[in-house]
């Protein structure tokens, strides 16, 4: 069974200083013993990682243990740079966009590259996405949001627009997650925050009118399942039929979208991937792992393939056959 895995993050074994660059706090990687590395952001630790996020041939000895066919490789967020000066911002941007081309290169029949853009600057951000594409990149990845700028921002819709009509594909990851001094703790930014952001991307893309102005040739998917918005779709739309406050912009209930976006697979538990297909259905979910970190699943694509609820075709169009559409690889 072919097994396309659309959510996996790379970062390159080294790149410029950035800091000694634009000076301010940015990422670079503490390198140590055995393949392993710290992200830091200045003098913090961030995340530690391992090779395979920049050996191509530790992550194509790792997907062949677990039969992936192919994978797409995107930046890890702390590399988006929103925060930092436009012009600064598509300077990382190139950079990290050149060098996943790179390590795609070690084999391009198998490993495939989102680019990222920086989306404080809309006319930056569609020419970026565009000259990322002309040199190979089968998408761009993007946070869900810019500061206080949710997904029905003009600018982002701008470019969403851009997208639909460069026929790029567009993937939605959580970042910079809400009430960071209140999920500190245990990883509840990652475990609470990330879910609730994904959950807020959709919702305000819905209500904010954003699909009923969008075309309908863009395509997007959202991250880790699109978090607890299948589980609170039935309140979002108790909401929007009875308190008109509740509906924002949107012309329809936010359960007739459905049709509008795909959503990735990474829930980590079989009655959540139930859910999932109950209310997408199979046909608008794609497998991510969100690999090579510990929260991704470690053994990718066993949550498809063991579901005792979904027949042998059904587990082929999740594992790859819409994904190779989706991306058109």
């Amino acid at each position: 069974m072919a097994i396309v895995d659309i959510h996996s993050h790379f970062f390159p074994k080294s790149w410029p200083d950035l800091h000694a660059k634009f000076g301010g706090d940015w990422p670079w990687l503490k390198h140590q013993e055995h393949g392993k590395a710290m992200v830091m952001k200045g003098q913090l630790a961030f995340r530690p990682i391992y090779s395979a996020c920049w050996d191509p041939a530790v992550r194509l000895e790792e997907m062949d243990r677990d039969g992936v066919s192919k994978q797409i490789i995107s930046a890890t967020p702390i590399l988006f740079a929103y925060d930092k000066p436009a012009e600064q911002a598509l300077y990382c941007a190139q950079l990290f966009n050149d060098a996943a081309i790179e390590i795609c290169s070690h084999n391009p029949s198998r490993l495939f590259a989102l680019s990222q853009v920086p989306l404080q600057d809309i006319d930056l951000a569609c020419k970026e996405a565009s000259r990322a594409k002309s040199i190979g990149h089968v998408g761009v990845q993007i946070g869900n949001h810019v500061g206080l700028k949710n997904m029905d921002d003009e600018g982002v819709l701008t470019f969403l627009q851009h997208c639909a009509n460069e026929n790029i594909s567009v993937f939605v990851h959580p970042w910079d997650m809400m009430a960071s001094e209140r999920t500190k703790d245990y990883m509840m930014g990652w475990t609470v925050g990330m879910p609730a952001e994904t959950q807020l991307s959709i919702v305000s893309l819905i209500l904010g009118g954003g699909f009923d102005r969008l075309s309908t040739d863009l395509k997007i998917c959202f991250a880790h399942g699109g978090g607890s918005f299948a589980f609170l779709l039935g309140r979002l739309d108790n909401a929007w039929h009875h308190r008109d406050i509740a509906r924002g912009k949107a012309q329809k209930p936010p359960s007739a979208y459905l049709d509008r976006f795909y959503l990735d697979s990474a829930v980590f538990d079989h009655d959540a991937l139930d859910l999932l297909v109950k209310k997408m259905g199979t046909d608008r979910l794609m497998f991510g792992s969100d690999y090579p970190f510990p929260l991704g699943e470690q053994r990718m694509g066993q949550l498809v393939k063991t579901a005792v609820n979904l027949n042998e075709q059904q587990k082929q169009q999740i594992l790859a056959t819409n994904a190779e559409q989706f991306f058109q690889i």
